[in-house]
């Protein structure tokens, strides 16, 4: 017999020695079996069994490395199955030192407490980006006049100067989604990469846009964002607005338009328009002039900066106050009073009643105490405690509040065809301002407030119909930091829609509908 040559087996060894020969014993012996010598020998039958399976396994294992061959030889090798992670995170293949690399059919699953993409919100998935056309840009402050030849224009030429033969392209309307350079028929099948595509800034992936927005404010969003400038003209107004001649065509003829749509471009600073005409549209009151965020092609800080519609049906205001009527704030609560117009009721002529129906008032009050718009019914800051930055401040408006009646009302406005509507313009809000230094002196002398606003601040919808109706507005949408810049401004309007309907259960105010 051999000595082993490991401790395992030396182990073995000696129990086999021990055991073997009592076993033997145990069954020639003529003596009676004690229970000490049946126990002995059991045991030792047991171990025994396990070794001789031991034996067997071993044995296989030896004649399966020797078919697979030497190492290297095959890669066909089985691998341990690799965990699941549930954290989300897939590393790269782990790779072992006989160069094979462990790869499994797994499916990842990712568990997240929160959502990563606005809820409900249409086309979160994002179309290919279009490389970008170079744009001339000009000094600081000057502003240069384009003429149509823009960048559509120019990327028609050049793909057309291309492919000879081609035929002059032409602009035209896809659906809802994009601007689209077409050219006329004949393409060839392998030509199709020619033609580029302008992505929109109204982003609209799904069939529809939301339902408070009509078919005319997309249309006209899309002009707004999209169009090419003809010419940039200086606008009449304080702020260094510049009114922008759109390419197109539309019923309106307004001063210095002609034919075409025109928007009025303004400060970086008030892009709040933008917000205020989508809430405007959701809360159904329809008084706001289409508004989107555009970055200028002519000057060169290239900060988003909100463009107006222009509105040629306007009535004209006067210079002093911006409105069509001149109305202070004595005569406002008088017509409060009277209640002008409501119920199809014919004011008498001693009630000194405007053209303006009733209900105009509730809207706009609403309106701007949302938003916190002071310069209509609150021009000299006397309801809150203003900044060193408000207009009142600067010019030095507000010790006027001591006869608050003779306060003039301004941006009042009416249209031409239509005076019993108002019209909201400048609608530069506020989400600066504290709870506790709100203006509620814009409330002042209101009895009734539309129905369907009411409604849609109680509806615990509105923070998904803004993120929905603003996600349309691309760069106003990236300019505010994305989803999560829009949730601030959203949540400071929610926490002043709390405190407004507070305020309507505690004064007893009426909900009224409003269709007139």
């Amino acid at each position: 017999m051999t000595c082993p040559d490991k401790p395992g087996q030396l182990i073995n060894w000696f129990i086999c020695s021990l055991c073997v020969p009592r076993v033997c014993k145990l069954w020639s012996s003529r003596r009676p079996r004690t229970r000490r010598n049946l126990l002995l020998g059991t045991a030792c039958a047991i171990y025994l069994g396990f070794l001789v399976s031991q034996v067997g396994r071993a044995s296989l294992q030896h004649g399966q490395t020797a078919d697979r061959g030497p190492p290297g030889s095959r890669n066909t090798a089985k691998v341990p199955f690799p965990e699941i992670p549930l954290d989300g995170t897939l590393g790269p293949p782990e790779s072992q030192g006989n160069g094979i690399t462990l790869q499994s059919n797994v499916v990842y699953i990712t568990l997240r407490s929160k959502r990563s993409k606005p809820a409900n919100i249409r086309g979160t998935v994002k179309p290919k980006r279009r490389k970008k056309h170079a744009v001339v840009s000009v000094a600081t402050g000057q502003v240069a006049v384009v003429r149509p030849s823009l960048m559509l224009q120019e990327a028609a030429r050049a793909a057309d100067a291309a492919v000879p033969g081609y035929a002059q392209g032409h602009l035209t309307w896809v659906g809802e989604r994009r601007w689209r350079l077409v050219h006329n028929p004949g393409v060839r099948a392998g030509d199709s990469d020619l033609q580029e595509v302008q992505e929109s800034n109204i982003r609209i992936y799904s069939g529809r846009a939301p339902s408070w927005l009509s078919k005319d404010d997309i249309l006209r969003m899309r002009q707004l964002a999209d169009g090419a400038v003809v010419s940039v003209q200086p606008a009449f107004s304080k702020s260094g607005a510049h009114l922008l001649v759109l390419e197109g065509s539309t019923a309106d003829s307004a001063p210095g338009c002609g034919p075409n749509p025109c928007g009025l471009l303004k400060q970086p600073l008030d892009t709040s328009e933008v917000f205020a005409f989508h809430l405007d549209r959701i809360l159904g009151l329809n008084r706001t002039l289409p508004s989107v965020s555009r970055k200028s092609e002519f000057i060169q800080d290239g900060r988003p900066r909100p463009v107006v519609l222009w509105d040629s049906s306007l009535a004209l205001a006067s210079n002093d106050s911006h409105s069509s009527v001149k109305l202070t704030w004595g005569i406002y609560q008088q017509l409060l009073k009277q209640k002008c117009w409501q119920n199809g009721r014919v004011p008498r002529p001693e009630w000194g009643c405007l053209e303006i129906h009733h209900h105009e008032w509730s809207k706009m009050a609403l309106f701007d105490f949302l938003l916190q718009i002071y310069n209509r019914l609150d021009t000299n800051c006397c309801g809150f405690r203003p900044r060193k930055e408000d207009a009142c401040v600067h010019n030095r408006l507000r010790p006027n509040c001591d006869d608050q009646n003779s306060v003039t009302l301004a941006h009042i406005i009416q249209r031409t065809h239509d005076p019993r509507h108002l019209v909201f313009i400048d609608n530069k809000g506020f989400f600066d301002r504290s709870e506790d230094n709100l203006n509620f002196k814009l409330l002042e002398g209101i009895r009734e407030f539309p129905e369907s606003a009411v409604s849609v601040l109680k509806s615990q919808h509105l923070r998904q119909k803004l993120l929905q109706s603003l996600f349309l507005d691309k760069v106003y949408w990236e300019s505010q930091g994305g989803r999560q810049g829009i949730e601030k401004l959203i949540d400071v309007v929610e926490q002043r829609a709390k405190i407004l309907i507070t305020y309507i259960n505690a004064h007893g105010v009426k909900v009224l509908p409003m269709n007139e």
